[in-house]
């Protein structure tokens, strides 16, 4: 990830729980920026991933939760307000904002390539299959006639 604009990579399978938020807060102040107010993007859709989103929570932070999952996640809310913190839900890129977001991968400011993969169509089973299975390693797209 650092190739493509991350300044800092952590496997959350070697560094977890309080080491993690201890290790973002040495980069922080390590680089000088802000202590406070982080914006925090869940993207996993994972049980795991949004209980340790919600576990870097500092004060004026916010909080994104943009992976799905049905599993439930157990929370202590008053951390919200112990932090006034906030956090919401998000579906995707609101349709007003495509034409911008188009134009960031059109000018190569974000790579696409490297998260994606297309199938074709007929595999809609198999997809889903290693989808279900977690078995996919990047972002599957389904292409009618592919």
């Amino acid at each position: 990830m650092a190739n493509y604009g991350a300044g800092l990579t952590l496997n959350v399978r070697e560094v977890q729980g309080k080491d993690l938020k201890k290790a973002i807060q040495g980069f922080v102040k390590e680089k000088g920026v802000r202590e406070t107010c982080w914006k925090i993007f869940e993207c996993s859709g994972t049980a795991r991933g949004q209980d340790t989103a919600y576990g870097l929570l500092t004060y004026g932070a916010t909080l994104s939760v943009v992976g799905f999952t049905m599993d439930k996640v157990e929370l202590r809310l008053s951390n919200l307000m112990a932090f006034h913190a906030s956090a919401l839900g998000n579906w995707g890129c609101l349709t007003e904002l495509y034409p911008q977001a188009l134009d960031l991968v059109l000018d190569k400011k974000i790579a696409l390539a490297p998260f994606v993969e297309q199938h074709p169509l007929d595999d809609i089973n198999e997809v889903f299959a290693a989808a279900h299975e977690h078995k996919l390693t990047r972002r599957a797209i389904l292409v009618p006639g592919h």
